[in-house]
């Protein structure tokens, strides 16, 4: 396959999950936003969330104080942001586009449909009258996409190089969700819970679990009271949560070993040592180290992932 081919398959896919990923950690920072709480609790979890999307110095610039309405507008709708949903979904649709000669009708169409129907909807005034059920929408357009591609395309290089795609950003993104929960604490959490604080904090869990459809799979797992140290676990090392760090570089290496000629590849090297890690970690292990540096860490290195990725097969020899 060209390696330009695969880049643009790779890269239609990563937008459609940012896309889809970007919508589930406003929508949990939206559902918890309406919780009681005060001015500067609120105001914390809004910039956390622009912080760590890295976005906070963009924000800035174009509009000065954090407030809820434009973090929503700007993660959104302005296509100057591209890490927007409507600069991902854009730029997936572009992606699509030329590489249409490879892909199926039926996965263009929903490309194509689900970029027309979200600039409709954002003309219309849908997203500022129901922000939660557009996300819904957004994240419903990324399941059918994904389902399209996997019901019609070819199992071949085309269908691996999207899969590659896909895991590798939902890695980052759920790192990124994960931590946007925890790093709003005020310190490192360590397996601590203030109890007159536990109400409280079960709506914000349950909203984090909610926001990577975990909810029921805590409940099914555990079958306990919402625990921090075990939303943690669920996210971070449970290789059969599908949204988890550990499924999704096991996903990884899986579809870089299919594309992959070379037993030796520094790439599926870099990417086992990772899995391997996750097979391998405890959760107490993890918490001792600080979950914000440990996730920092794993961002770092699913980066220097993606660098190698790039080199090895996206760019022209």
């Amino acid at each position: 396959m060209l390696s330009r081919t695969a880049d643009h398959l790779f890269w239609m896919s990563r937008y459609t999950e940012r896309a889809e990923n970007t919508a589930r950690m406003l929508d949990v920072n939206y559902q918890t936003s309406l919780l009681p709480q005060s001015a500067a609790v609120a105001q914390v979890g809004w910039e956390g969330l622009l912080s760590i999307s890295e976005l906070l110095g963009a924000y800035n610039y174009q509009h000065g104080d954090v407030r809820a309405s434009d973090v929503l507008d700007f993660m959104v709708k302005d296509e100057s942001n591209p890490s927007s949903i409507m600069s991902c979904l854009s730029a997936a649709r572009e992606n699509a586009r030329a590489v249409r000669g490879t892909l199926t009708t039926e996965v263009w169409e929903t490309h194509n449909q689900t970029w027309l129907e979200v600039r409709r909807m954002i003309r219309a005034g849908d997203f500022e009258r129901d922000p939660a059920q557009f996300f819904e929408w957004v994240k419903f357009r990324s399941h059918l996409s994904r389902g399209v591609t996997l019901g019609t395309m070819l199992m071949d290089e085309a269908l691996y190089f999207m899969r590659l795609g896909t895991f590798l950003e939902r890695a980052d993104n759920t790192a990124r969700l994960v931590d946007v929960k925890f790093h709003a604490l005020e310190t490192d959490f360590h397996g601590t819970a203030n109890a007159r604080d536990q109400e409280y904090d079960f709506y914000h869990w349950s909203a984090i679990l909610r926001s990577v459809s975990g909810f029921e799979i805590y409940r099914k797992v555990y079958r306990d009271v919402i625990k921090p140290e075990r939303v943690a676990d669920l996210l971070i090392l449970r290789a059969d949560m599908p949204r988890s760090l550990h499924a999704s570089v096991n996903e990884v290496v899986h579809n870089l070993g299919k594309v992959s000629d070379d037993p030796a590849s520094e790439t599926l090297r870099r990417a086992g040592k990772l899995r391997a890690e996750l097979q391998y970690g405890r959760i107490d292990e993890v918490l001792a180290m600080g979950l914000h540096a440990y996730l920092t860490q794993f961002l770092d290195r699913v980066n220097d992932l993606g660098s190698h990725i790039s080199r090895e097969f996206l760019q022209p020899a």
